[in-house]
């Protein structure tokens, strides 16, 4: 556990992320996942999955929105820490020692379930279907926050799949508020922004600094196009982001938009990208760079990340990483 003072705690639902090569799709058509989705299973479903996948090769990363977005900002050498719950048995133990390997402190709370976990199950033509059980993650409560976690931080990150649980995201925003931090929010999911349009309107008003959002997001919560709804986002907050996907992203700050390309990439997975742009998004703008230069940090995670299956990227990657953004800075 770190002691010194981090500059950026994220906080979501902790799952483990495993990923599984199949040779066909008969499995799925089996276990009745379509294709391409995301499916929330419960925990008789996930049991049955795991014991079917026993024999398969696989990999495990720690994984969830803000995990990945804290993860991406720890490999850029920022300190981090991570707020979430996981179960008291092998998974918990794994996203423990990950995050910890990766030099991120943890403030994980332990809950009565088993960990959560996403199964992300890869077809030959590259695409992931995933089976979420989400586990101890959903006992993360108002009550088990403490304003410890919250201490002397620049920026306290949350991602958009938590805003289903209201009294949760307000107990943890005035605790990051009370502690002097900036709230940075990833809209994460738009069937979430349409099922929690006004609570998320009242968030960005009252609480959040910075807004992320991808197209679909934007418009679930705004009925508008990219840039009429980064006009939109940006009346509410400081900082307003909408991700374009192949085409870049837009960024509005004090009433002047910026157009960020995004940068030639050839994808084979496009998980974690919006997570990435986060942290490299952020980074920049603890740095103290330009909006311009932060949404070009951004891009440059968004698009390293979906050369690659997961979230995991190689070192020799990083080192790439950190050349461009020192370009970025003198650019």
């Amino acid at each position: 556990m770190h002691n010194e003072p981090a500059p950026v705690t994220g906080m979501g639902n902790a799952l483990m992320d495993i990923l599984v090569r199949i040779d066909s799709e008969e499995l799925l058509e089996r276990l009745d996942l379509p294709k391409g989705s995301m499916t929330l299973i419960d925990r008789e479903k996930a049991e049955t999955i795991l014991k079917m996948v026993r024999s398969h090769p696989k990999s495990y990363t720690p994984g969830g929105s803000a995990a990945n977005t804290i993860r991406g900002l720890a490999a850029l050498g920022q300190p981090a820490f991570y707020i979430g719950s996981v179960g008291d048995d092998e998974l918990g133990v794994m996203f423990r020692e990950s995050m910890e390997e990766e030099n991120i402190g943890t403030h994980l709370l332990t809950g009565t379930l088993p960990t959560g976990f996403a199964i992300g199950f890869i077809t030959p033509d590259s695409e992931r279907t995933f089976a979420t059980y989400l586990g101890a993650a959903t006992e993360l409560s108002p009550d088990r926050l403490h304003p410890e976690m919250f201490h002397d931080q620049k920026i306290f990150h949350i991602e958009g799949y938590l805003i289903i649980d209201h009294p949760l995201i307000e107990e943890a925003l005035t605790l990051a508020r009370r502690a002097g931090a900036e709230i940075s929010y990833d809209m994460a999911s738009y069937n979430v922004v349409e099922e929690n349009r006004d609570f998320i309107r009242e968030l960005l008003q009252k609480h959040v600094d910075i807004v992320f959002a991808n197209e679909e997001e934007a418009r679930a919560f705004t009925g508008k196009s990219p840039l009429d709804a980064l006009e939109e986002l940006g009346s509410y907050c400081k900082i307003a982001v909408v991700k374009t996907g192949a085409s870049g992203s837009l960024v509005r700050m004090e009433d002047e938009t910026y157009m960020v390309k995004a940068i030639p990439a050839s994808g084979v997975d496009t998980t974690g990208a919006g997570d990435m742009y986060a942290a490299g998004f952020l980074y920049g703008y603890i740095q103290g760079m330009l909006p311009e230069q932060c949404g070009k940090i951004g891009s440059l995670l968004g698009g390293k990340v979906i050369e690659v299956i997961g979230t995991q990227l190689p070192d020799e990657t990083w080192q790439e990483i950190h050349r461009q953004i020192r370009q970025i800075q003198e650019d």
